[in-house]
C-alpha cells in the first residue's frame, strides 16, 4: 500500500523511522533515515531503513571475496529495487531480496510511497560497499510512469 501521509505510514512502519541517516546522506537523493536493530557486537547487522517518497540509494555493489552481499526485506509503504542490466522490480511489505556480493543495485521509494525495509549485511570476508553514481533522474521517472 502506498503512503503519502507520513503519520499513516508511520502507524505501518512497525520498526521505526529512527534518525536521518545523515552519515551516508552523500549517497541517497532524497532524505533517508537509520534505525538499527541489532548492535554492532552481534555479528550481524540489521537496519530498519526509511525512504520519504522519491528517496533512493546510489547504485553501489557489496563487496566480498567470499561470501557477503545484502537481503533486503520490504516492511512497509512501496519501493523499487534494481539490479544492473535488469528490469526494476517493485517492491511491496512481504517481498523479500537477496543481493549476491559484488552485484551492482540500488533500492528506495516510489515517488508516491513512504517505503521501509529492514536491511542485513551478509558478513563476508573482505566485505565492505562501494558506493557508485546516483540513479538517473530519467530511467527513475521513466519507472514511475509505468507504476
Amino acid at each position: 500500500m502506498k503512503y503519502l501521509n507520513e503519520g499513516q505510514f508511520e502507524k505501518e512502519n512497525v520498526f521505526g523511522k529512527g534518525a536521518p541517516n545523515d552519515a551516508y546522506a552523500r549517497y541517497f537523493i532524497g532524505r533517508s533515515y537509520l534505525n538499527p536493530l541489532t548492535a554492532p557486537e552481534a555479528g550481524i547487522l540489521l537496519s530498519n531503513v526509511t525512504f520519504e517518497p522519491g528517496c533512493r540509494n546510489n547504485w553501489h555493489i557489496h563487496r566480498a571475496q567470499s561470501g557477503g552481499g545484502q537481503i533486503i526485506i520490504c516492511t512497509a509503504g512501496e519501493g523499487w529495487y534494481q539490479e544492473e542490466g535488469k528490469p526494476a522490480v517493485s517492491l511491496v511489505p512481504g517481498t523479500v531480496i537477496a543481493i549476491g556480493a559484488n552485484v551492482k543495485h540500488w533500492h528506495g521509494a516510489k515517488a508516491d510511497s513512504w517505503f521501509s525495509h529492514i536491511a542485513m549485511e551478509v558478513p563476508g570476508e573482505g566485505a565492505s560497499t562501494e558506493w557508485l553514481e546516483p540513479v538517473d533522474d530519467q530511467a527513475y521517472e521513466k519507472l514511475e510512469r509505468r507504476a
